[in-house]
């Protein structure tokens, strides 16, 4: 990882006198409607992409702007009929080494990095003959999406911008004079000022910072991308000198050497976890879609909570490849996930809800499917904190909204590759994200330890189980029936708790049949899914016994058989882990004694 030092109270840098008088921007006064307005008299435009680029250029034009250009940038803007000088005018030098050099010129970058706050700056400008750039508008080499399209390396590496990136810092450094854009998302905000008389130094400070944020994050980008490349490289020298050795080296290669992420701020919240905390939502900079990008359709702002619960709801909902899944999340853990072998959502929605009904009640819900308008029938009785899926019908969208605080997002499929990073004192762990990819993932790779085979039908429930305990909390035990949790036992700090929480939510939360049994009589909402409501329910139903007959799946091994006779105890009649624990032989024993299949995986899904 990379580090760095900080320079002491004794150091040169901080012996510095720190009380100076800031001088103000040398610039003329006259017609400008305050004084600390720059007007826009000369441009730099050199961008890849061209979005908006014409009408931008229009309105420099309109406004009296010369405008300076490279390449095809220049290109664009002559096409249009608008006046354009290249750059090599103002250099004096061609365009050389495959368009490597354009701008990396004293003539361009004097222009622009000159503080005109400094009378002998401006002396200098004009011994040399220069003339200052107000405006540089450039944005980059699309690195990041070629590194996502599968390009080879030296692709890859010819998209590292160099020029743009020098422009974009000389820029922002010298804002106190000259305005930076790296988005077309701002060229609206550029006409606009142009007309008023140029940017105020409020603006081009807020302009300046997005621009060193632009570049810290694209440096981020690329750093990371090479330092993987390196560890890739000397994973493979290693396997190949392995090869060679008659030396087993398998297992997951390190993480890169440096790993940088820049986040974009979205929005800021009402508070974090807790009203005492602030928060605020961001995204990865440069990127779209996930949790943090969806697009709300209808119901308040979302909180902190509705951010984590959501994206442990959207996560488990794709756990299950193309398999129609409804996922039930509250505080991160599921309430209840099912899948319908029909495709029928509304169906895997009633299955999910079912395993924990008292639990939903102030849950999320997540599909990777269309919700129906049968679906929105079931949900709306049901006090729900946000519904995401990738579409909604029409129809449904309109019975949901008569739920004025209800969040309805369109969420795109999950992001499975990359890096989780959870922050510890003093730095990060950082790990590959569990995308339940492994080698033991695959019920073709299991070892059948104990009792008879599973048919088709028992070995479709242990998959479905093996695939959702993943979305528990540590230690997890799941018990599951036809493509539905039954039973869910999680956070427990022994395996035993877990077993005996997922058999005793197993046989007592499914009694009830909605998750508003904590309103009185006069707020129960009626025909929540079951089809009962609170007071019926609380009032004498008889508790399902819904761990007999079912299947289990442990995240990681029993270290005793103790955790294991629960479930045997409870009627469980297969049981999925992965193995591996010193005590596996009395743990196999105990299942073959009591005639319960058991499956080993090698793989674990610790998830903390």
């Amino acid at each position: 990882m990379s580090s760095s030092t900080s320079s002491s109270p004794s150091s040169s840098q901080s012996s510095q006198p720190t009380n100076q008088e800031v001088p103000t921007a040398h610039v003329p006064t006259e017609g400008l409607v305050s004084p600390d307005r720059v007007p826009v008299r000369r441009a730099l435009i050199s961008v890849y992409d061209k979005t908006g680029l014409v009408p931008l250029a229009r309105a420099l034009a309109d406004a009296g702007v010369e405008i300076v250009s490279t390449g095809s940038t220049a290109a664009t803007i002559a096409a249009a009929g608008l006046a354009v000088a290249p750059v090599e005018e103002v250099t004096g030098f061609p365009e050389c080494l495959e368009g490597r050099v354009k701008t990396l010129h004293p003539a361009v970058h004097a222009g622009i990095l000159a503080d005109r706050r400094k009378p002998d700056h401006l002396d200098q400008l004009a011994t040399l003959g220069v003339t200052p750039i107000d405006l540089v508008v450039v944005n980059l080499y699309p690195f990041t999406d070629t590194v996502a399209s599968g390009a080879p390396f030296d692709a890859c590496v010819e998209q590292i911008d160099i020029g743009g990136p020098t422009m974009v810092r000389a820029a922002a450094k010298n804002h106190p004079a000259v305005a930076v854009v790296t988005s077309p998302g701002r060229y609206e905000d550029v006409a606009a000022a142009v007309r008023e008389g140029g940017f105020t130094l409020a603006g081009r400070r807020r302009l300046a910072a997005e621009a060193f944020a632009h570049t810290a994050a694209y440096d981020a980008a690329v750093s990371t991308w090479m330092a993987a490349q390196i560890e890739a490289d000397a994973a493979a020298h290693a396997t190949d000198s392995a090869d060679a050795a008659g030396v087993d080296a398998s297992g997951p290669a390190a993480p890169p050497a440096y790993i940088g992420v820049g986040y974009e701020r979205l929005a800021s919240l009402r508070y974090g976890e807790n009203p005492h905390q602030r928060a605020a939502v961001y995204r990865i900079a440069g990127a779209s879609g996930g949790v943090a990008g969806a697009r709300q359709l209808h119901g308040k702002a979302m909180s902190y909570n509705n951010y984590t619960d959501t994206d442990a709801a959207v996560r488990a909902a794709y756990d299950h490849g193309q398999a129609v899944t409804v996922a039930v999340v509250k505080h991160a853990n599921p309430c209840g996930i099912a899948v319908s072998a029909a495709g029928d959502v509304a169906e895997a929605h009633r299955k999910a809800h079912a395993c924990d009904p008292v639990s939903a009640y102030g849950g999320v819900i997540a599909t990777n499917a269309v919700v129906t308008a049968e679906m929105a029938r079931q949900i709306k009785p049901i006090f729900t904190e946000v519904v995401a899926a990738p579409a909604f019908d029409d129809e449904a969208v309109e019975i949901l909204s008569t739920k004025k605080n209800l969040r309805l997002l369109l969420v795109e499929a999950p992001q499975r590759e990359g890096y989780e990073i959870k922050q510890v004192s003093g730095g990060a762990v950082i790990q590959e994200r569990d995308v339940l990819d492994a080698a033991g993932d695959d019920p073709s790779t299991w070892t059948l330890a104990a009792g008879p085979a599973a048919d088709d039908a028992l070995l479709a429930d242990l998959v479905f189980a093996w695939r959702s305990v993943r979305a528990v909390r540590s230690n997890a035990v799941l018990l599951a029936h036809d493509g539905a949790t039954v039973g869910v036992g999680m956070g427990q700090v022994n395996r035993v708790d877990s077993c005996k929480l997922a058999v005793e939510r197993a046989n007592t939360l499914g009694a009830r049949s909605t998750g508003d049994a904590a309103l009185d009589g006069s707020q129960q909402e009626k025909g929540a899914v079951g089809g009962a409501d609170a007071a019926d329910v609380l009032a004498g139903a008889v508790a399902p016994q819904r761990a007999q007959g079912a299947v289990a799946a442990s995240d990681a091994f029993f270290p005793f058989a103790d955790g294991l006779q629960v479930l045997i105890d409870a009627g469980v009649r297969a049981v999925v882990q992965p193995g591996g624990s010193i005590r596996d032989q009395e743990v196999i024993d105990a299942a073959q004694a009591a005639g319960v299949t058991m499956y080993l995986t090698g793989t674990r899904h610790f998830s903390h």
